[in-house]
């Protein structure tokens, strides 16, 4: 006979779970108890939101569930944001929170919230363990539903007396799941309209960027020789630096790679998800690029995304087929290759200007100069995320991390440290506003004691940057986003890491170089000119890339 908690953890052992984020309560100290003898290590966040971000970090990266606990009632429901950004984002994680006893009420309705009911429109399943015999079939029914496509995160009650309720039950293994394939007329009807295009483009999107898939997405590049560009959460899905490249779509209209968009007469959509911001706006011009959707599952129909075609099934098996029949018979315009040149021209334009506070062009033209090309960067949200989007040049897989679907404030720091958890011999950034910052500044204390190799960019402008541009943009009075920061140096300190603060533009690449041979925990903060906003996302987006139609 086994306790239910010992069930559970025996569960999450036998999923290959090693780790456990979160924040426990008096609901979950027979957890606690079973965790304590595990092999699973119990990793204490400073608040229940940075657990949830690791946890979902840890299944975009790996592909396998992470798993966060916490407490009931507002330990509970401060998941809640965690949730909807692995659900927003497909991200795979169980979330485990306690709860009261349900076979008797000795402290009445006290902290008693309906978690299952707040948690249902943010999950793909969320269960109330009624049973402690239930727990291995539970187990692995959630880890089922997490992974498979579209991922996302599950959520599992665990009252107190089902955690200390005995069962004699059996663990349930996990079994090997082949995704369906695509049916072969669908692809051949994709590879004769791609032959038939005269200028056709991929776009990879967020769903085409798993880890499963960098082989044979990066295979089918080469092979068929198409340019391509990404969405923002699509950054970063293909291996290598190539000259098909021709950038991120971070924008929805009139940036520079809208001319390439506009140019073509095809678009392979590869792994769309219309959860992030429209890459491009169909249907806006007559005459415009047919749309081919490739993905696991069936386009979401949008005012802005209405494919022509779609292939539906396993993206990586769909992929290497399509590149068996086209791989050898396509060559890239010869003008798509031209106007490349020249988007990346005007992407690079003034990225080594002296001027400060520094310009963000500036700021990621040091960034990429400092970091490896397995260096992960994990952003937060704010104007900053699309000047990384567009300008910043990935040539491994998965070392740009930013959020374009909840895009919420304060996942930067936890992310980066999932992140070093995960690949502790790599350079990890951790690129923050000074807004977003705040928001889970705590966890400066829980990089510190796991000892991680971890730097933390703060680019300093006292403010809700971007919504104070926004509301310059649309001539709104300047009201209601400015604030006041600590010193950041000793904030950093204070917490046994160390503090920088750079002065001067050349000394933000030096600083950031030094931090990170130091090792440990650093934070660099910058303080950041946005004027470049205006100049370059409004002013100067409302001209063509070019005077004239490149040549045929």
């Amino acid at each position: 006979m086994s306790k239910g908690s010992d069930l559970l953890v025996a569960a999450l052992e036998n999923e290959g779970v090693d780790r456990i984020f979160g924040i426990p309560g008096e609901e979950n100290l027979d957890v606690v108890e079973s965790l304590r003898t595990s092999k699973i290590e119990l990793v204490l966040t400073r608040h229940e939101q940075a657990a949830a971000f690791m946890a979902a970090t840890h299944g975009r990266l790996t592909g396998r569930p992470g798993v966060c606990l916490s407490t009931l009632g507002p330990g509970a429901l401060n998941f809640t944001t965690g949730a909807a950004y692995a659900h927003l984002g497909a991200m795979p994680m169980l979330m485990i929170t306690g709860q009261k006893p349900i076979m008797s009420a000795r402290q009445a309705r006290f902290q008693i919230v309906d978690i299952i009911g707040a948690m249902r429109p943010l999950t793909k399943m969320t269960r109330q363990i009624v049973s402690a015999a239930s727990i291995p079939t539970i187990v692995r029914d959630a880890f089922r539903v997490a992974t498979e496509e579209r991922p996302g995160p599950v959520h599992l009650e665990l009252p107190e007396d089902i955690a200390a309720e005995t069962a004699d039950v059996a663990l349930v293994p996990p079994h090997p799941i082949d995704r369906p394939v695509a049916a072969t007329e669908a692809i051949e009807r994709a590879a004769t309209m791609i032959l038939a295009a005269k200028r056709p483009l991929i776009m990879i999107g967020a769903a085409g960027n798993r880890p499963r898939l960098v082989e044979p997405l990066s295979d089918f590049v080469r092979r068929t020789r198409i340019p391509f560009f990404n969405t923002q959460m699509g950054k970063g899905a293909v291996t290598g630096g190539s000259n098909l490249y021709l950038g991120t779509a971070a924008l929805s209209e009139r940036d520079y790679v809208h001319e390439a968009i506009d140019r073509a007469d095809l678009i392979i959509s590869i792994g769309h998800d219309t959860v992030e911001k429209p890459p491009f706006l169909m249907g806006q011009v007559a005459g415009g690029p047919k749309v081919i959707h490739v993905g696991y599952v069936s386009a979401s129909v949008e005012q802005v995304f209405h494919p022509d075609a779609e292939v539906v099934g396993d993206i990586g098996v769909t992929v290497t087929e399509l590149a068996a029949r086209l791989g050898g018979r396509l060559d890239p315009d010869p003008g798509m290759l031209q106007l490349r040149q020249q988007i990346l021209e005007r992407i690079n334009d003034r990225a080594e200007e002296d001027r400060f506070p520094v310009t963000p062009q500036r700021l990621v033209h040091d960034v990429r100069a400092v970091m490896p090309e397995d260096g992960i960067v994990c952003l937060d949200n704010g104007m900053y995320k699309i000047w990384f989007a567009r300008n910043y040049r990935t040539h491994v897989a998965n070392t740009l991390l930013l959020d374009n679907a909840l895009a919420t404030m304060g996942a930067g720091l936890p992310s980066a440290m999932m992140a070093a958890l995960l690949h502790p011999g790599r350079r990890v950034l951790a690129v923050c506003g000074d807004g977003g910052f705040m928001m889970n500044s705590q966890e400066m204390e829980t990089a510190v004691r796991l000892g991680l190799n971890l730097v933390v960019l703060i680019l300093d402008d006292s403010a809700y940057g971007m919504i104070r541009w926004k509301q310059a943009v649309d001539e709104f009075a300047d009201y209601g986003m400015t604030f006041g920061n600590p010193d950041f140096v000793a904030y950093a300190n204070s917490y046994g890491a160390t503090g920088h603060r750079v002065t001067a533009v050349r000394d933000l690449a030096p600083t950031l170089e030094a931090a990170f041979k130091a090792g440990g925990v650093h934070l660099v903060a910058v303080p950041v000119d946005y004027s470049e906003n205006t100049r370059v996302l409004i002013k100067e987006l409302n001209h063509k890339v070019s005077e004239v139609e490149p040549a045929e």
